[in-house]
């Protein structure tokens, strides 16, 4: 299933180019939508039947005609996975000349939140001299309370994916700090369940900035897997539903700036844009 927020916080399904108005069927509520979406997501197996069956129940309204929202918009935290690809590993290290730019010796890092913006919104910089990259992501959403899972069991705790960017000002300032702007982390186009996703470990997925291809790669060129870095982050802290785990970016990593475009595409997923802009009162 792809499971969706529209209009101000409603929930949908989305079936090819339609969305079904899934909210009265499921008892969410749009004033709470990420308390909604825990709900939603612990009593998925019992609700499951019924959004099937909404086409027959349920409004509808064109996918070109809604506007999609974060699907995922409030995490208690976001857990991302620094230099995660082999090819990016390489990257960093011929441009830092720095052994440790590797996740083994990194581990993870955490972004604010608030950072979160959804499909169509617009990435705001807040300096006019730095340079600020995008970074192409497979995320996913946790779907019940985790901790110490191996590996081989983590694929029970995934509820959905989603493609993400990280956006960052490069600069010695700690990742955290760099990567958790307001706008910086864009997320969607929406949840495509588990169940959906034969193996996250297989997935292709592309980023341009205006018409330009910048990354192209496949997640099984990952170093820590989902699910390995499922474990990892879980043997550190408890992971609570509706967090977000982002698995790090692969190479081509590479600048934008005020009047671009960026657009993510993962397949079996789907595609979303971004817009760039300045912050209103730039920082410098």
């Amino acid at each position: 299933m792809k499971i969706a927020l529209f209009n101000q916080s409603k929930l949908g399904l989305v079936l090819e180019e339609v969305v079904y108005d899934i909210s009265t069927l499921t008892g969410w509520d749009d004033q709470n939508p990420q308390e909604s979406l825990k709900m939603l997501m612990e009593n998925f197996g019992d609700l499951r039947a019924k959004i099937e069956e909404c086409q027959a129940h349920c409004d509808a309204y064109p996918l070109s005609e809604i506007n999609l929202e974060a699907p995922v918009p409030n995490p208690s935290k976001i857990v991302a996975a620094p230099v995660n690809y082999y090819l990016h590993q390489d990257e960093m290290n011929e441009q830092f000349s720095n052994a440790e730019y590797t996740i083994e010796k990194l581990g993870f890092f955490l972004k604010a939140p608030s950072s979160i913006i959804g499909p169509n919104d617009t990435v705001k910089l807040p300096f006019k001299d730095r340079r600020t990259d995008h970074e192409a992501e497979l995320a996913f959403v946790v779907g019940k309370r985790a901790k110490n899972v191996p590996a081989s069991e983590a694929h029970h705790y995934i509820f959905g994916y989603f493609a993400l960017m990280d956006i960052t000002v490069r600069g010695k300032e700690d990742r955290p700090w760099r990567k958790s702007f307001d706008t910086f982390t864009p997320i969607g186009p929406w949840i495509v369940t588990a169940d959906e996703i034969e193996n996250p470990n297989e997935l292709g997925f592309k980023l341009w900035v205006n018409e330009e291809l910048r990354q192209s790669a496949n997640t099984k060129d990952l170093i820590y897997d989902c699910y390995k870095f499922f474990e990892v982050a879980s043997a550190a802290m408890t992971l609570e539903p509706g967090d977000i785990l982002t698995t790090g970016t692969p190479e081509g990593v590479g600048e934008i700036n005020k009047g671009d475009t960026v657009t993510i595409r993962i397949d079996r997923i789907g595609e979303f844009s971004v817009n760039v802009e300045f912050k209103e009162e730039c920082l410098i």
